[in-house]
């Protein structure tokens, strides 16, 4: 194949996963920046114990976050469903949620690791773990793709066909 050229469908869609991927790194990593300065900034101002800090710092992320994924990482994606999306979004997110201060909580209350630096690179992995779920999960089930016009077309065809198999 000449350099230049359109290349092959296979190509097209690793360059659309690695825009999806490179558009909800940036989205997440601005949710990240978010989550760990809201609870460095809970740990420093309140007495909170670390996972009720590290809790609200995640929601405030999970609420950072909806927005960008929903207008600027899947701003192409199916808009109809919204309550669905929602309700979605937020299951699979409380799932990140327990992945994330689950890590946390285990190397707090289990191994007594507690000191910032500790409790900041236990967060930052628990982060890490929740967000290849999350990642996974909102293609998946949250902000689906709309199917192209082609291929709906050709679905459309094959079950009329599948159909008239069927009566006749």
């Amino acid at each position: 194949m000449a350099h230049g050229s359109s290349g092959s469908s296979g190509e097209g869609r690793l360059r659309r996963l690695a825009r999806e991927l490179a558009k909800f790194g940036a989205v997440g990593g601005a949710g990240l920046l978010v989550n760990l300065g809201v609870f460095n900034f809970l740990r420093h101002v309140t007495d909170l114990q670390v996972v009720r800090a590290s809790v609200i710092a995640t929601v405030v992320a999970i609420a950072f976050n909806y927005v960008g994924f929903r207008y600027f990482t899947y701003r192409d994606r199916d808009k109809g469903g919204r309550t669905k999306e929602m309700t979605l979004f937020l299951l699979f997110s409380m799932v990140g949620l327990v992945i994330e201060n689950g890590l946390l909580f285990l190397a707090t209350y289990g191994f007594g690791w507690d000191s910032p630096l500790q409790s900041n690179v236990f967060k930052f992995l628990g982060i890490g773990v929740a967000t290849l779920f999350r990642f996974w999960s909102y293609r998946t089930w949250v902000f689906k793709a709309i199917p192209l016009r082609g291929a709906v077309e050709s679905q459309g065809a094959e079950a009329a066909s599948a159909a008239e198999q069927r009566v006749g």
